[in-house]
């Protein structure tokens, strides 16, 4: 008598344990779970078989090759598309001249198979099903027999209120050759749902046979861990290949070349592979490891399937997990019950992998992180959720709707009940999707959600100054990558968030200890029209318009597609502005652009401001924070000239006070303030450092070295918006082209430069830095800054990238390029120094 082991499926609902094998391969005691069916069928004397299949076929053939090591002999077909269950039978139908028996190959069972055979012969049917009794049939094919074990009913997959049995359809079959002729060729065709229910309607002679014993379909993860604890306990028996070894109260099974260190506990049923080591002080109970894998001291293991390859440190704990092939385990990890973790893949130490969660192959989790969700497309989970201010990620696949919902409960919990948010987003459709799931996680926490819908963010800055918010949260488009999504958070004054504030969300992400709102009291979402008029007179209020009226000055922007082209416009032109607008309209598709053409955008609006004779050129990234300056001879001004630059047009214009600036700033800047009886704060170079010095009622300009200005009079939060008509303003009044203005500020020389560095080297370089600065006159205040006389050379990490900033400045170009090629040769030595 011949077989069909049905090995074809896709295995969907097992992923991501079947990512990279056909499900009838997967590991079941370190053996293909099809090793098992073989076997029972040999047992039964049956020894020719013809194994179907379909997906990733050569890893089977490569296994069982012809079958003659395990003593069958094996015949391999492979339909060319899938055909069904019954219609890929039909593929091997020159094979099957006799009785056959079909049977799945992701099945676990102990049933006498010659049982069925028998009565199969006996009561002369053309196909006999066995069935059996489970105790939830709902994911099964309900059969119904007479009294003879006719079939008179099948009900496939039924809701409760369709059950009419326990008994169901265990995808073993004994059929006669004959039933080619109701299965036909070519046509994707079913057993189930096909060729039984036409053999019941031409009363053809179909049989069920009831068989007791084990029975599981391996269908999902959780069947298939079951299914290993069914074998530990002694539910069913399955040959494994490892031997016993006697030890007193313990089934242990150990293959060859295996190191069981002394002092190594063991508990209940243990298997261990070939060539692995278990290092003493482990703890092991009811857990199958695979082969080659190595588990060090303070290990427990609980109901653990680990596969091949497998390297656990030291005092890492898995309870009912299962551990894919090639993995890596940091020492202290934490795995909940249900985890799977697939192939090729690297777990951080200290690591915390919540409940169900599941790894898609060749992820790598830093150490220290919490996964508490699936990990399916991304490559990477990190340990912390903030960068700064803000979250941000790959659209969809870091950043899903579930994410981010989730995220917006975290957020709401952390502010008081009842209380109001201000969210706002950029003209992007994926910020829109991202923001609403956002809403609801934050209305399910109780808080309410003021939406102004798309809008700049010094605008939603702007509102958050005034009482009503104790928030602020902002999505848009991240510039370096378009398809990366940023979401910007601000505290109640419109400043970004602190790392405590970002801390503190996280730690409720991570515990998922959301607060839900009883179901009359969810938060409620209204919108705020009138915000663009608010902003639009605290403008004017901060300028002095007369001037800028009285001069009808004309510029160019290059708006970039940002929201602030559907407002800017028409504020300069109630201010007498000619306004030459560049890249205004929106385009909710194509979003803003990316800084890779900023070069380009740059040369073009350099030679529109020459060629219309406009009076200054202004280049507004789209978060409209950032302004690059070109002054009307089409010269493109650097961060640090047009901070200079403003810096003196201001004190032109006879502000008096203090200017904060970044620690990195060029000392030009002082030397002025100090000649007009003013003063300069230096600050680290965070934003929200700048910002708050500029909260302070001295101060009257705050400039990074990146184009942002804040000017307090207006707000005290950087507005490119604002600094452009400010620009304009200061410039009028200075009643000079902008290009001499910049003539008249002090010369020096002002370098920067970078060196890669990986993070985990960053705090070695400083500690390099600061023992050679001992001698010398530093500061500490934002990295490290040495001076020598008038000159200076800054080291200082970059706090978002792999990257060691050196900055320079000397009243002599050569020395300042001497001090910045010294100290990155340094800096590149210390790396080095700390690689050995």
């Amino acid at each position: 008598m011949k077989a069909v082991i049905m090995a074809g499926g896709f295995g969907t609902r097992m992923q991501p344990l079947t990512c990279n094998i056909p499900k009838p391969m997967v590991p079941l005691m370190n053996r293909p779970i099809m090793l098992h069916i073989v076997e029972l069928l040999k047992k039964y004397g049956v020894t020719d078989l013809v194994m179907l299949l379909y997906h990733q076929p050569s890893v089977i053939k490569n296994f069982f090759r012809d079958g003659a090591d395990l003593g069958v002999r094996i015949t391999y077909v492979t339909p060319l598309e899938d055909m069904g269950t019954a219609g890929a039978v039909k593929c091997a139908e020159k094979y099957l001249d006799e009785r056959f028996l079909i049977i799945s190959g992701d099945l676990l069972t102990d049933f006498n198979l010659q049982k069925v055979i028998d009565f199969h012969e006996s009561s002369k049917a053309l196909a006999t099903i066995t069935l059996t009794s489970v105790k939830d049939p709902l994911q099964f094919g309900v059969v119904i027999t007479d009294k003879e074990k006719r079939i008179t009913q099948f009900l496939e997959k039924p809701g409760w209120g369709e059950v009419i049995s326990d008994t169901i359809n265990t995808g073993i079959y004994v059929l006669e050759p004959e039933i080619f002729k109701f299965i036909p060729e070519g046509e994707n065709f079913d057993f189930s749902q096909d060729l039984f229910p036409l053999l019941l309607k031409k009363k053809s002679p179909l049989f069920g046979f009831p068989v007791k014993g084990y029975w599981r379909d391996i269908g999902n993860t959780d069947s298939y861990r079951e299914a290993h604890h069914d074998i530990l306990k002694g539910k069913v028996g399955v040959k494994v290949d490892e031997p016993r070894r006697e030890m007193a109260g313990v089934d242990l099974r150990v293959g060859s070349d295996v190191r069981l260190s002394e002092g190594t506990v063991v508990e209940g049923t243990v298997v261990v592979g070939d060539n692995s080591q278990v290092q003493g002080g482990a703890e092991i109970k009811d857990s199958v490891i695979g082969r080659n894998c190595i588990v060090e001291a303070g290990v427990k293991l609980t109901r653990a399937v680990i596969w091949d390859n497998v390297y656990i440190k030291k005092g890492a704990k898995i309870n009912d997990c299962v551990v894919c092939n090639n993995v890596s385990v940091g020492a202290a990890t934490i795995m909940e019950e249900g985890g799977v973790i697939a192939d090729d893949t690297s777990i951080g130490e200290e690591s915390y992998i919540k409940r169900d969660v599941k790894i898609w192959p060749r992820k790598v989790i830093e150490g220290g992180s919490t996964v508490t969700g699936n990990l399916i497309w991304g490559e990477r989970w990190k340990k912390s959720l903030f960068e700064g201010e803000m979250i941000k990620g790959l659209t969809n696949i870091e950043l899903t709707p579930e994410f981010v919902a989730k995220l917006g409960c975290a957020y709401g919990t952390s502010l008081p009940k009842g209380s109001h948010v201000l969210v706002g987003r950029d003209a992007t459709l994926s910020s829109r999707m991202l923001k609403r799931s956002f809403l609801g996680g934050i209305l399910s926490a109780g808080v309410n959600v003021r939406d102004i819908r798309m809008v700049s963010l010094p605008i939603l800055r702007y509102k958050l100054r005034t009482f009503g918010e104790v928030g602020g949260v902002h999505f848009r488009q991240s510039l370096e990558d378009p398809a990366t999504t940023e979401i910007v958070f601000l505290d109640a004054d419109g400043l970004d968030f602190s790392s405590s504030m970002g801390k503190n969300i996280e730690r409720i992400f991570y515990k998922e200890n959301f607060r839900r709102a009883h179901h009359m009291e969810p938060g409620g979402i209204t919108e705020l029209p009138q915000v663009m008029d608010f902003y639009r007179e605290g403008f004017f209020r901060g300028l002095e318009q007369q001037i800028i009226k009285s001069a009808t000055p004309k510029v160019v922007i290059d708006f970039n597609h940002s929201p602030a082209g559907q407002i800017l416009p028409q504020i300069l032109n109630d201010l007498g502005c000619e306004v030459i607008g560049l890249n205004t309209y929106l385009d909710e598709q194509r979003g803003s652009k990316t800084v890779d053409v900023k070069p380009n955008s740059l040369q073009q609006l350099a030679k529109i401001v020459v060629t219309l004779e406009a009076k200054a050129g202004f280049w507004l990234d789209p978060t409209a924070e950032e302004v690059v300056l070109v002054d009307e001879t089409g010269r493109i001004y650097q961060p640090e000239e047009y901070l200079s630059l403003m810096t003196a047009l201001m004190l032109k214009s006879g502000a008096r006070g203090a200017f904060a600036i970044p620690v990195s700033a060029p000392s030009v800047i002082e030397q002025l303030a100090q000649e007009n009886g003013c003063s300069v704060r230096r600050t680290k170079s965070m934003d929200r450092s700048m910002i708050e010095a500029a909260i302070s009622p001295e101060v009257v300009m705050a400039g990074s070295m990146a184009g942002r200005f804040a000017f307090p009079r207006f707000q005290a939060a950087f507005d490119g918006m604002f600094t452009i008509a400010k620009t304009i303003e200061l410039a009028t009044a200075a009643g000079v082209p902008i290009s001499r203005v910049l003539k008249e500020v002090p010369k020096s020389s002002f370098l920067q430069g970078r060196v890669p560095c990986v993070w985990e080297k960053k705090g070695g370089i400083m500690r390099k830095m600061s023992e050679d600065s001992l001698e010398k006159e530093a500061s500490f205040l934002d990295g490290i800054k040495v001076s020598f006389g008038q000159d200076w050379v800054l080291v200082l990490p970059d706090q978002y990238q792999p990257v060691i900033h050196v900055v320079a400045e000397a009243k002599d170009p050569r020395t300042a390029q001497r001090l910045l090629e010294d100290y990155m040769k340094k800096v590149e030595h210390w790396k080095k120094e700390l690689a050995l």
